[in-house]
């Protein structure tokens, strides 16, 4: 199989899915290296990108997916008649922050180090993708582990948490307000400002 037919491929799988696709899926179905999936795939986003096509391929870690451009949100939003989502919540913007820098976390960790009872705000974010359930902490009650998930990386515009902003200095009075900074600051990058349909 030729690059573009491999390009071509990526490109129809992605579409026809519109979620993302681990590239080890891709790698077994084409009969190709995962290697080959990311380098095919990073030529069709450069594409894209160069040619300022309406669509972008993202790399969410090991994933690939589709989207649209951000800089065509406003016409895809008039055109869709979809009301402008709110900004993520004090409570949300911070507990997000404490489980990307410090996960796999606890909701009691959350709460340490919040000062404040995270229940709902963690319920909200699970709900909406953003933090998954990753596992059982090997204490007594067993309490769930908490990570970000693949929409967290493509709602801050990054491939990897490796992209997040440098872990700011927290053993000050003001950590958490640094983390939420350094969180806000991310999520004007990529896909624009951090917003999510139904989050309080």
């Amino acid at each position: 199989m030729d690059i573009q037919n491999i390009k071509s491929s990526i490109e129809a799988i992605l579409f026809a899915s519109g979620e993302p696709v681990p590239a080890a899926r891709i790698s077994l179905v084409l009969e190709i290296s995962e290697e080959l999936v990311f380098s095919a795939a990073k030529e069709l986003s450069d594409e894209y990108s160069f040619n300022r096509r309406g669509i972008r391929l993202l790399r969410l870690d090991r994933s690939l997916q589709l989207c649209s451009a951000p800089e065509y949100a406003p016409v895809i939003s008039k055109t869709l008649e979809q009301r402008k989502p709110p900004m993520l919540s004090q409570p949300a913007l911070e507990t997000l922050a404490v489980v990307a820098y410090f996960q796999p976390v606890t909701r009691a960790y959350i709460d340490q180090v919040r000062g404040v009872d995270s229940s709902y705000t963690v319920s909200v974010l699970l709900e909406k993708g953003l933090i998954e359930r990753c596992g059982r902490l090997d204490v007594p009650g067993r309490p769930s582990l908490l990570r970000t998930t693949d929409v967290f990386l493509r709602t801050m515009g990054v491939s990897s948490l490796d992209e997040l902003p440098e872990l700011p200095d927290i053993s000050a009075g003001d950590g958490v307000k640094k983390l939420e900074d350094a969180i806000e600051k991310l999520s004007t990058v990529g896909e624009g400002q951090l917003q999510i349909d139904g989050i309080r």
